[in-house]
């Protein structure tokens, strides 16, 4: 069997460089003094630190083995390795390009049918959208806990309330349209037909995109015949819901232990809060 070889490219070099670039400049914009990062990170118990290090290799690792246990049933070869490495490179692209609801899977579909070919792009985009709505129901789910939880400790500031409240319903509402979207395939098609009925409008006839389209339908029947087969088979799924949700304490578990690293005890309920609100953000399209 032939086996990849590693190649230094330009792309090789000129990626890290734009993420270190992108961090750079994070830090200036939000004004963040990396002198003062380093003194309290001094300041934090090491011991603690590194659990909550640990965690996020966890964290991604339970993640990475949810989508591998959705992708490979579908008959797409990869293994736990290449799940993670695929994982943590959409990590990257996330950081890189500030648009998280996309930017990761867009980089893990690209990655895999380099390797396997175009020809299962359909199957990893199923794989990747059973995913997110695991993600999205398993975060809405916190919200509600997290809310429950604080609710209970002390009296919720009536804007706070009102937020969670938006948060449920709005990602409730676009977890709602992906579903539908993943049952109607007409519906799938007809977008197809107006995106490219668009662009061949813009460019006065120019581009003429027929292949184009021919190969998105084709991707688009891959995509719902994959997500039928995740339905008619629910145990897969149950299974990347329990990975899912073990992920999920590993990251809530990561912000927990930092605080305690650097003495500062902070209740579960807002942890789970404030972790669920950036998830909720990050799931919904076009969140940052």
């Amino acid at each position: 069997m032939a086996t990849m070889k590693t190649q230094v490219t330009w792309k090789t070099i000129v990626l890290p460089l734009i993420g270190i670039a992108a961090f750079i400049a994070y830090l200036q914009i939000f004004q963040v003094s990396i002198p003062e990062i380093i003194a309290t990170i001094r300041q934090a118990d090491p011991l603690i630190y590194s659990l909550a290090a640990l965690l996020v290799f966890v964290d991604v690792f339970f993640h990475s083995l949810a989508w591998h246990q959705l992708i490979n049933f579908l008959s797409v070869k990869l293994s736990v390795l290449k799940s993670c490495l695929y994982v943590w490179y959409g990590i990257y692209v996330d950081i890189i390009i500030p648009a998280e609801s996309l930017s990761g899977e867009i980089s893990r579909i690209y990655l895999v049918t380099r390797m396997h070919g175009n020809n299962v792009a359909g199957k990893v985009a199923a794989s990747l959208v059973a995913q997110r709505l695991i993600g999205m129901g398993i975060g809405t789910a916190s919200l509600l806990i997290g809310m429950g939880m604080l609710m209970a400790e002390v009296q919720v500031n009536g804007l706070i309330f009102n937020l969670t409240l938006f948060l449920v319903f709005a990602t409730l509402f676009f977890a709602f349209l992906l579903l539908f979207l993943c049952i109607k395939k007409s519906w799938t098609l007809k977008i197809i037909d107006w995106v490219i009925r668009f662009i061949e409008y813009i460019s006065r006839g120019k581009w003429k995109l027929a292949k184009i389209k021919e190969e998105a339908v084709k991707l688009a029947d891959m995509f719902h015949v994959s997500i039928r087969a995740f339905g008619h088979t629910p145990k897969v799924v149950i299974v990347s819901i329990i990975l899912t949700a073990l992920s999920w304490m590993a990251y809530l578990g990561i912000s927990y232990l930092c605080f305690l690293a650097l003495n500062f005890k902070v209740s579960w309920s807002i942890i789970i809060m404030t972790q669920a609100v950036v998830s909720a953000v990050k799931s919904i399209p076009l969140g940052v």
